[in-house]
């Protein structure tokens, strides 16, 4: 009775889907038969599931390219075609840093990951035990985690770094404090302060994905992930799972 059509990430961002059209229509696809499983204000059975923590936090803030944006791949193919001088990156270690040409490059992370071996400038940043911090889960519920331990070193707190920065660059931004800097997000998007709790998605957004009209005649794809114990650079600093790769590594060529 109450059907839900998942979409992993994958499917609309990695291999072909790298073709913008293809991700897309994926996703119209998948719209489509959602709205025709009975979708209504009482159930919404179309999800998208993220391969990235905080991604869907990130998405409900507005953190995605806006008029004249491009997105994190196309950032690098303009970097690397000497169109972009200066490139921050994030946290991002999953992309080809080999790429980037001779762009500028300021990392702001935690593990010294690719990332940061591509840097011109590292600036360290907290992990996610050590600061602070409200998170919105796979499934759209708002969560609030407290500093276990503090950061080691120079290392802050992201928020920390970039209000710094703004300071340096002459702009400001209007907060001294995490306090402050909390109540203006909540002013803003006054859902991340229910916590625990789960915005209502709309079900005439599902529907006009599924208005969309489909260009894709034939598509291949393929999983984003290549190592799944290496996913990201908590992971693949941990030896532990460096371990579990080399296992997995070797049962894979003994099979061969």
């Amino acid at each position: 009775k109450k059907p839900l059509i998942i979409v992993g990430e994958g499917a609309v961002s990695h291999g072909a889907a790298w073709n913008k059209q293809i991700g897309r229509d994926t996703i119209a696809l998948a719209a489509r038969l959602a709205t025709g499983a009975n979708v209504d204000e009482g159930w919404n059975g179309f999800a998208l599931l993220h391969n990235a923590a905080a991604r869907v936090g990130g998405i409900d803030i507005g953190f995605v390219p806006h008029d004249g944006g491009v997105c994190s791949a196309d950032q690098v193919k303009l970097a690397g075609e000497a169109k972009l001088d200066v490139l921050f990156l994030l946290g991002a270690d999953e992309y080809d840093t080999t790429a980037m040409g001779k762009a500028f490059v300021v990392y702001v992370g935690t593990h010294g990951d690719k990332g940061a071996h591509r840097a011109d400038v590292i600036l360290p940043a907290a992990t996610y035990t050590e600061k602070s911090g409200t998170y919105v889960n796979t499934e759209g519920r708002v969560q609030l985690a407290e500093r276990a331990v503090f950061p080691p070193g120079d290392a802050k707190e992201d928020w920390s770094i970039f209000r710094a920065l703004s300071a340096v660059l002459g702009q400001p931004l209007p907060f001294n404090s995490l306090a402050q800097l909390r109540k203006a997000m909540y002013a803003q998007f006054p859902h991340l302060a229910q916590l625990d709790q789960i915005a209502p998605g709309s079900v005439d957004d599902v529907k006009k994905l599924a208005s969309a009209a489909i260009k894709t005649t034939a598509a291949t794809y393929t999983s984003p992930v290549a190592d799944f114990y290496l996913t990201n650079p908590i992971a693949r600093s941990s030896a532990t799972m460096g371990e579990c790769a080399a296992l997995q590594a070797g049962l894979r060529q003994a099979a061969e």
